[in-house]
């Protein structure tokens, strides 16, 4: 063997070397690429381009009408946790742009709340695999019972004190990883959990107290157990900022002197546009 075709051999080899240890590109599960696609360019730390989403909704729409007749393997639980949560989240967006701009009159909410929509959560119909639904339904009925309270986190809700909508869409291959960094990210959003010190207040949203059950059998058994004499949503609440809260919070609760409360949820609109 020449020199030169040596040299080329061993080239070629180390290559093909660096090649294999680099990692692969994130599968998304087909049928949810054009979402992905989409949350990529119009979705910014949670906040959404509602204008510039409004105006290039082809694709969008044709996302959500595919998601009318998919199939979903009732079996593969991962696939239908990425599938409801993806389409909880689509609903919500299609909901906003179908009004925006939002300017609504009721008084209990923001003049641009996703709430000023009549019937939006509650009575506003929408198709996923092959069965009409209400996003209440879809978290009640569907997201609930697939018994991952870590999903509840993700919905978006098209508001500031909702979940934060990431710039991906979720995907069978990923999603308990993808749910882990939302949970994880709990500690850090005051709109979802804050440490009030000063005041002995554990303040949180009341998303807790409208799915209880759900994140008490989640997360309840996850708490230290110097609060075993807190009551369930406590502890709740507790095993989920346990892992990454920051030292100087940790030995606050760790006191057990606090009150939990919880406050107002933010209905504002989650609109990057103007910002």
């Amino acid at each position: 063997m020449t020199r030169l075709a040596c040299l080329a051999l061993i080239c070629g080899t180390v290559m093909t070397g660096v090649r294999a240890q680099e990692p692969s590109a994130p599968s998304v599960d087909p049928l949810h690429k054009p979402f992905d696609a989409i949350l990529d360019v119009y979705v910014r730390d949670g906040l959404v381009y509602y204008r510039a989403l409004k105006l290039e909704r082809q694709r969008f729409d044709q996302y959500v009408q595919s998601l009318a007749e998919a199939k979903v393997p009732a079996e593969d639980r991962n696939r239908q946790l990425a599938f409801w949560v993806n389409a909880y989240n689509a609903f919500v967006l299609r909901t906003v742009i179908d009004n925006y701009p939002i300017s609504g009159r009721a008084a209990m909410y923001p003049r641009n709340s996703i709430r000023q929509v009549p019937g939006s959560f509650e009575k506003r119909p929408f198709r996923a695999a092959g069965r009409t639904m209400t996003l209440d339904q879809i978290e009640k009925d569907i997201i609930v019972p697939l018994a991952d309270a870590r999903a509840l986190l993700a919905l978006g809700r098209g508001a500031l004190g909702g979940g934060r909508l990431r710039s991906e869409a979720y995907t069978a291959e990923r999603v308990d990883a993808q749910l882990d960094a939302i949970a994880r990210e709990a500690v850090d959003r005051r709109e979802l959990v804050f440490v009030d010190r000063n005041n002995g207040v554990l303040s949180v949203n009341p998303m807790f107290s409208w799915r209880e059950d759900a994140f008490i059998q989640y997360y309840s058994d996850k708490a230290a157990p110097m609060f075993a004499k807190r009551s369930p949503l406590e502890r709740a609440v507790l095993g989920l900022i346990g892992p990454t809260a920051l030292r100087t919070e940790l030995d606050f609760l760790e006191q057990n002197q606090f009150k939990m409360q919880f406050h107002d949820f933010d209905w504002r609109l989650n609109d990057l546009t103007g910002r």
